[in-house]
């Protein structure tokens, strides 16, 4: 069950009918989740069965440089195993045994699959029993699927987090009741809502994924569920089936999502909004007086959605609501419409909203269209860049810190950039 404090607002697009589009996509895989994913669990390893396509992916996504020492690796498939002359399981087996004895500071190793590893049939899941059996309790071994056969890349995280559920300690059946954020956010974005939730009464409070594999947070019928991030809806699933009660709240970007998705814990733990406003009062106009610095830029401007992140919809609520841009079109890979509801609220009515892709039509549309600012994935950022359009990549606001009061002025930056550089180099 969903515990759902009401938002004094219009229905805005809560009813709005969706473009249901099934055809070709142009998508990352899950892989790329990686890539945030190791600098946030400071002990955890992810372990890649994969090509040397995959291992071309992380590194270039990631940009480690060859001489650092990153939390992921691959181990490749080769032609050997692909024939059937190696046991793939030896050499896994293989291949994890040198990795533990050159990283003893790892804690927690994720076997990740990816499209190779599931064609030849290889039992990652078994696999990570096995290896679990040998190595705990000094190393736990998980496996998640990574294969870019889902429907976009951060699926990624929302596998990890989900083989890590089951793994979750059990709550006191007398427990007090406690506030669990979920969702991967940047160290400095987490600390500052720490400092939020404290000042407003909130210690209670824990984080997932954690920042260590030690800290796993006790999860039960006492938590309280607040969702960072809108791409996690297989977490959030396994949590609510330990017990946790899901807080339904608008996502975390900008003054007044910010505000908005705080609020609504505060209220489910009973403090009082007097205590609410003072709390938030100077964070909250800093980020209004970042934000001033950028509306006159993208205030009238048209954007249009390409779906990506499943960011789209709570971005689209961003940059209609506080910087007053006109959205043309909001696509986003999956639509969770209790997860994403108190946005579609809040999003303007008459808002077109499409999900899935079938990216030829899609584009024709966008041409037709003609927005000042087209949010999209690499693969159509430099082709639409070429015919005139300014693009976003959409994958750099999966990448930065954008949540939280901090964060608002640089995540209108990210949006306003890009029609500045268009302007200097149109003079």
């Amino acid at each position: 069950m969903s515990a759902v404090i009401p938002l004094q607002v219009d229905t805005g697009c809560s009813d709005a009918p969706v473009l249901r589009e099934r055809g070709q996509r142009e998508v990352f895989c899950g892989l790329t989740g990686i890539v945030w994913l190791h600098r946030k669990i400071q002990d955890a390893f992810f372990l890649v069965i994969g090509s040397r396509t995959c291992a071309h992916l992380l590194q270039s996504a990631a940009g480690v440089m060859i001489f650092a020492e990153p939390r992921f690796a691959t181990a490749i498939i080769d032609e050997r195993d692909l024939a059937g002359l190696a046991d793939a399981n030896d050499e896994l087996d293989r291949v994890v045994q040198q990795l533990l004895s050159r990283r003893p500071d790892i804690r927690l190793l994720f076997l990740v699959g990816s499209c190779p590893s599931e064609v030849i049939k290889l039992d990652l899941a078994r696999a990570a029993q096995r290896l679990s059996a040998r190595t705990l309790p000094a190393v736990r071994v998980l496996n998640y699927s990574g294969s870019g056969i889902e429907t976009t890349f951060t699926q990624g995280e929302d596998a990890c987090l989900a083989a890590l559920v089951p793994e979750l300690p059990a709550q006191a059946v007398d427990a007090a009741p406690n506030l669990l954020v979920v969702g991967s956010l940047a160290d400095v974005v987490e600390d500052q809502f720490k400092r939020l939730f404290t000042a407003l009464g909130i210690t209670k409070l824990q984080f997932f994924p954690p920042r260590h594999a030690a800290a796993l947070p006790d999860v039960g019928p006492a938590t309280r569920l607040l969702l960072a991030q809108p791409f996690l809806a297989d977490t959030a699933r396994l949590l609510e089936a330990r017990g946790a009660q899901r807080l339904a709240a608008p996502f975390p970007l900008g003054a007044e999502g910010t505000r908005l998705w705080l609020q609504v814990a505060a209220r489910s733990f009973g403090i009082a909004d007097s205590v609410f406003e003072q709390v938030i009062a100077a964070p909250m106009q800093r980020a209004r007086q970042a934000l001033a610095t950028h509306r006159a830029r993208l205030t009238g401007k048209r954007v249009f959605f390409f779906p990506d992140s499943q960011l789209e919809l709570p971005l689209a609520r961003f940059l209609a609501r506080e910087l007053g841009m006109l959205l043309t079109e909001v696509g986003t890979p999956y639509l969770h419409r209790s997860h994403l509801a108190p946005d579609l609220a809040l999003l303007p009515a008459g808002t077109t909203l499409s999900e899935g892709q079938d990216l030829e039509r899609q584009l024709d549309r966008c041409r037709a269209l003609q927005p000042d600012i087209v949010v999209c994935g690499l693969g159509l950022a430099n082709p639409l860049e070429a015919e005139g359009l300014t693009t976003k990549w959409s994958i750099e606001l999966v990448f930065s810190p954008i949540q939280g009061f901090e964060q608002a002025g640089d995540l209108a930056e990210l949006f306003a950039r890009p029609l500045l550089r268009r302007q200097k180099l149109t003079v």
